[in-house]
């Protein structure tokens, strides 16, 4: 579990393929390892990852050919910055809202505006996820935990405030870039309690 309270950005070192499947290592961005164990949770702009080596510096993650279909991890290269947050502890703070690390699909970046000294961007969403994104509701993309402004039909938009410009990779994208979704959480449980026969 976590909160989309990035933690870090950090870089793509390496991509080890391995029969149609990949190992992927990246630096810690500064981040300390000490509490993490082998196999334990980063979650990589989003995306939930068990890290099968690692060291001061770097770690190391094994990626199915599904998580590189079905995510933005698949359109990496080696020098791609991607967004850190380590797994959520007990008694630990919950600044942004849960976050399993199991992207639901993947949006589009369809356009971005300064609005004072935040900037709003216009996301587009696979059609299949759009009811569960609202007004207020919340949201995350590539890992960091944002509050819906505005929901019309497949599209909604956010505002991103200079200390998330900053601390993220979210500053850097342009019309057309590709992100990693995941809708909340609760919304997927309302709706199996409403309609018990959905699959």
């Amino acid at each position: 579990m976590f909160t989309g309270i990035v933690q870090g950005v950090a870089t793509l070192r390496a991509i080890e393929p391995h029969g149609g499947d990949v190992t992927l290592v990246f630096d810690t961005a500064g981040i300390s390892l000490a509490d993490i164990e082998l196999g334990g949770s980063i979650a990589v702009s989003g995306v939930c990852l068990t890290a099968t080596r690692f060291d001061a510096a770097s770690f190391a993650a094994d990626v199915s050919r599904e998580t590189l279909s079905l995510t933005t991890l698949g359109d990496r290269v080696v020098g791609s910055r991607v967004n850190l947050e380590k797994a959520l502890l007990a008694g630990q703070a919950l600044g942004g809202h849960y976050v399993t690390g199991h992207v639901d699909g993947v949006g589009e970046m369809v356009s971005r505006h300064d609005d004072a000294r935040s900037v709003r961007m216009e996301f587009q969403v696979p059609s299949e996820l759009a009811r569960y994104v609202a007004r207020k509701g919340s949201i995350c993309i590539d890992g960091v935990s944002l509050t819906v402004n505005g929901a019309r039909g497949d599209r909604f938009d956010v505002n991103l405030v200079p200390h998330t410009l900053e601390v993220t990779t979210l500053g850097g994208l342009q019309s057309g870039s590709r992100v990693n979704l995941e809708v909340d959480i609760i919304a997927r449980y309302v709706e199996r309690m409403m309609h018990p026969d959905l699959n």
